[in-house]
């Protein structure tokens, strides 16, 4: 039995069931955000000390990095499509649990299973997106898909918005039971799009199996693939490893604290502007600010479709710079917009704009940098780490006021900017329509 060469699957075309892994990475990573962002609608279903809300705003990220940490080495171990399987498990159990979220403890019930889920999601859909995604759409692909966060959070400001005209009673109930049912709904097209999903074919090679690979490929690309572009050649999976360099331990820990700390910027710049500003400062505005933000960032998101074309190194320091410049000129603005409204949500489009294109550079170097057999567990670990950092940020700036709240914003960008830097001077180009091999370094 031989192997196929997986570096030329990676110049299949799109194909049908490429679109549909697609369609099933977008809503994966939407309903994701969705979740996550729950949190800041869900503080106002029940009456709490403030305490008690910051905690709950805290809640996302805890139970999403606990997701985050356990998917990881499950998926490098069992594979990307089993655990892509198993969070849909959780999702729906915790969908359901929301259904009866009336008390405090319900809703924190539901929402650590769902997040738990969306954690190990996101990270899986990351991973699986470089593995799956023809080589020439890899970057614009992997864009794309981060995309659906920003979407699905759109989505979920947009349900808080339509029914918030109900009075107080119906507002929780409804809000509640259409927030539930649009997770189950899709949980269930989820688990429909994923049938046809093929397990990696990289991860089946480097892993040895190359009965299942072969099976797989047939099944995914037809029996003629033999005659095609696709499968040109055959050879043993030991001639690719042999060809591979050597990445230093020196050069692995460079590339781990570098992905640390742009991460953690990003999640901490987004985070506290996107999730916990208006529950600091503007409460009756947090649905229309997260629309807002995540609208604006999802549209302006689609110039990442230019990802195959360009340099990833130079537009993850470029939007970096970006983003800690526009927020600190929101931040030197403070009085004038907190008495100009039109001049807020100005600033905010233009700042959601160029984060956004921070955000799905960022995530899509994270999760391309490693080696296959540990994609799956050194992105967790750059993710658990990156945004448990986020938590102690929700509680620093807790009493800060509106312009120390931004301007710390812009010192947690700054930081990010010096780490996109370094990657730009030292770092690998991971971009420009590389395979996912070259990209990571294993040839």
């Amino acid at each position: 039995m031989v192997t196929m060469d997986v570096e030329r699957l990676g110049e299949a075309r799109w194909t049908k069931r490429t679109t549909w892994i697609f369609i099933s990475f977008v809503l994966g990573l939407a309903l994701e955000s969705y979740v996550f962002a729950l949190a800041s609608i869900a503080i106002y279903w029940v009456s709490m000390p403030k305490a008690l809300g910051e905690l709950l705003l805290a809640w996302a990220p805890i139970w999403l990095i606990v997701g985050i940490i356990l998917a990881g080495p499950f998926s490098d171990k069992y594979g990307r499509k089993i655990t892509l399987y198993s969070t849909l498990v959780l999702y729906a159990i915790g969908g359901i649990v929301l259904f009866f979220g009336s008390s405090y403890i319900v809703i924190l019930v539901s929402l650590a299973l769902m997040l738990m889920a969306g954690g190990g999601e996101m990270n899986s859909i990351m991973v699986a997106s470089h593995e799956l995604m023809p080589r020439k759409h890899r970057g614009k692909a992997t864009m794309m898909i981060i995309n659906g966060i920003n979407l699905g959070g759109t989505i979920l400001a947009i349900v808080a918005l339509t029914t918030a005209s109900l009075g107080t009673k119906s507002l929780v109930a409804v809000q509640r039971d259409v927030v539930a049912a649009a997770v189950l709904i899709v949980v269930a097209i989820l688990f429909a799009t994923r049938v046809t999903m093929p397990e990696s074919f990289l991860w089946l090679q480097k892993k040895g199996r190359s009965q299942d690979l072969e099976k797989t490929v047939k099944s995914y690309f037809g029996p003629e693939v033999h005659a095609g572009a696709i499968i040109k050649e055959v050879f043993d999976s030991t001639t690719s490893a042999a060809v591979g360099r050597k990445v230093s331990a020196a050069y692995s820990v460079f590339t781990m604290t570098v992905m640390i700390i742009v991460a953690a910027a990003n999640t901490i710049g987004f985070g506290l502007m996107a999730y916990t500003l208006a529950y600091a400062f503007f409460p009756h505005l947090q649905p229309t600010i997260l629309a807002v933000f995540e609208g604006a960032g999802f549209v302006i998101g689609f110039l990442g479709l230019f990802a195959d074309a360009i340099s990833r190194k130079k537009f993850l320091f470029w939007s970096f710079l970006g983003t800690f410049i526009m927020t600190t000129i929101v931040g030197l603005t403070t009085k004038a917009w907190q008495h100009d409204m039109t001049l807020f949500w100005i600033l905010l489009v233009i700042l959601a704009g160029v984060n956004s294109l921070c955000y799905l550079t960022e995530d899509t170097v994270k999760a391309e940098v490693w080696p296959t057999l540990h994609r799956g567990t050194l992105t967790a670990v750059a993710r658990f780490i990156s945004i448990g950092l986020y938590i102690p940020a929700i509680y620093i700036t807790a009493h800060l006021s509106p312009s120390h709240y931004i301007l710390f914003n812009a010192g947690v960008w700054l930081v990010g900017t010096l780490g996109a830097a370094a990657w730009l001077i030292w770092g690998r180009e991971t971009g420009g329509g590389l395979s996912i091999q070259v990209a990571s370094g294993e040839v």
